[in-house]
């Protein structure tokens, strides 16, 4: 492929980065700042002083306004400007990563339109970088594991990010191998089997987070708070498929020119 499209096609997938990350945005907005209003609360709760007094424990009354820390960005504008400076940053990033993939897939993955390529990079990408991670390292709230252990749950969430990116690696190439023999369709069978007993295998050897949540945590918030997470990152290669699938296909698709006029058409002089 030409450096000049492969130019172009990251300049379009950084613009439809950009235009999912709006969407996610307005999805995070709207679906996934109740919850992370209710963990604020929670933990405030959690962590206001106690005080003994008459045998009994109770609140111990707010501290005065002059010793209180004060915030350095308000709740307000973590919600609105710095929730939409970080998801917006995060898909220009991702939007030009996908487009420097798509244009190495492209030709590689079989005869798919531009459109069709874009959306199953688009799904790949969903699915070994994040729903397969997320499925065996959950999201977890701020502020309610053991702080000793975020060292070790972060490794072991990027370790299975690499891991299950090169486990979708290998059965691409392991179904374009018997493609030939078995055909397209039976082939991408075979490859997605292999691909789903790799992972099952790395989940029962690869170590859990036992003590990521704590007992009394809310059952309920935290699948709200974990769908919600899910969800923006649904929305957004979503949402980035369909946007540079289109871009990609009126930059890729040759546009058919007019036909020429038959010679029995043409008027005699």
């Amino acid at each position: 492929m030409p450096a000049s499209t492969v130019r172009n096609l990251l300049v379009r997938g950084m613009l439809a980065g950009l235009v999912a990350g709006v969407i996610a945005f307005a999805f995070a907005f709207f679906v996934g700042e109740g919850p992370v209003d209710q963990l604020i609360a929670l933990e405030s709760t959690a962590s206001a002083p106690q005080h003994v007094h008459g045998g009994d424990t109770a609140a111990a009354p707010a501290a005065p306004a002059a010793e209180e820390e004060e915030e350095l960005v308000s709740r307000s504008m973590q919600s609105t400007a710095g929730l939409a400076t970080g998801v917006l940053v995060y898909g220009v990033a991702l939007g030009g990563i996908a487009a420097l993939v798509y244009s190495f897939a492209l030709g590689r993955i079989g005869r798919f339109s531009p459109r069709a390529s874009a959306a199953l990079v688009s799904a790949a990408a969903f699915t070994t970088v994040y729903l397969v991670p997320f499925l065996k390292y959950p999201a977890t709230p701020p502020a309610v594991g053991n702080p000793d252990t975020i060292g070790k749950r972060t490794t072991l969430f990027f370790l299975m990010v690499l891991l299950s990116v090169l486990l979708g690696v290998a059965a691409l190439i392991l179904g374009r191998r018997l493609a030939p023999r078995l055909g397209n369709w039976n082939a991408s069978v075979v490859a997605g089997l292999a691909f789903a007993a790799a992972v099952t295998v790395a989940f029962v050897f690869l170590p859990g987070n036992g003590d990521a949540v704590r007992e009394t945590f809310p059952a309920a918030l935290l699948w709200q708070f974990r769908v919600a997470t899910l969800g923006i990152q649904a929305v957004l290669w979503a949402a980035f498929g369909l946007v540079f699938g289109h871009l990609a296909e009126r930059l890729l698709a040759p546009r058919q020119a007019p036909a020429a006029p038959s010679a029995a058409a043409v008027p005699a002089a």
